[in-house]
């Protein structure tokens, strides 16, 4: 049996990535509060799949821009499953339209902000004052899910790279705050992963991987980027903190 880690929260699950994370976490030993926008049916196959791993495992509803909301919901998940050791931020959204970086709307831009900016940091903000009044001597940490685009341009998407460098900088910030706790943050940077959301320009992608776009010469799965959060949220990476995990295959690489 795995050891018992704590409780982890994990925002969007129902995503690929999402969904991929939470049965690592699982398996890692860590009772699972699995939070999202989503109706509760959209869950099953993640709340199926970390199951079997015989945590304790809740999903809720929420919505993360509702800042007024989150002391609450975090009250409700420790009361159901302990002490919060983890946080994993995954939820995010894309860009309303893509298109040309002088055409971007303020809708887009406000909602692209409004949920992978201001809802996750306020949410981060939330856990880690629960986590320094705890004391909890386990492995504690804080870990976002960004993108390669918190680096690389993406001209045709610009609202959701400058959320992107928002969040990484943002790990970095909690990562001074929280050293002294032993609290670790970390910034996770995906590259092209197939998922749902990469679907749309499969095609596009298939041709860049294949012209060495990425060194590695494949697609990300949601399993390689579980692979390493489930690392450094066990404590894989000792007296390490503050840094950007790029999952990529080599994509952020400058190459003349």
């Amino acid at each position: 049996m795995a050891e018992k880690r704590g409780a982890a929260i994990v925002t969007g699950g129902p995503g690929g990535i999402g969904r991929a994370i939470c049965a690592a976490m699982a398996a890692a030993g860590f009772d699972l509060a699995v939070v999202s926008l989503e109706p509760p049916e959209e869950a099953a196959p993640i709340l199926e799949r970390a199951r079997a791993h015989g945590g304790k495992l809740r999903y809720v509803q929420a919505d993360l821009t509702r800042i007024e909301e989150h002391a609450a919901l975090l009250e409700r998940i420790a009361g159901e499953l302990g002490a919060i050791t983890c946080l994993v931020n995954v939820a995010g959204v894309s860009t309303l339209r893509r298109g040309d970086l002088l055409e971007l709307s303020p809708e887009s831009f406000d909602r692209v902000m409004a949920i992978n900016l201001r809802g996750t940091f306020f949410l981060t903000q939330a856990v880690a004052r629960r986590m320094l009044a705890a004391q909890d001597e386990r492995h504690r940490s804080l870990i976002t899910i960004s993108s390669a685009n918190a680096e690389i341009v993406g001209l045709n998407r610009g609202d959701y790279c400058m959320s992107k460098i928002a969040v990484a900088m943002m790990s970095q910030l909690f990562a001074a705050r929280l050293g002294e706790a032993g609290i670790a943050v970390f910034d996770v940077q995906p590259g092209i992963i197939k998922t749902e959301m990469t679907a749309v320009s499969s095609t596009y992608y298939d041709d860049y991987i294949a012209s060495g776009g990425v060194p590695m010469r494949r697609w990300g799965t949601p399993e390689d980027v579980a692979t390493v959060v489930r690392t450094l949220a066990t404590g894989g990476l000792p007296f390490t903190t503050g840094d950007a995990v790029r999952v990529g295959g080599g994509l952020h690489l400058h190459r003349v």
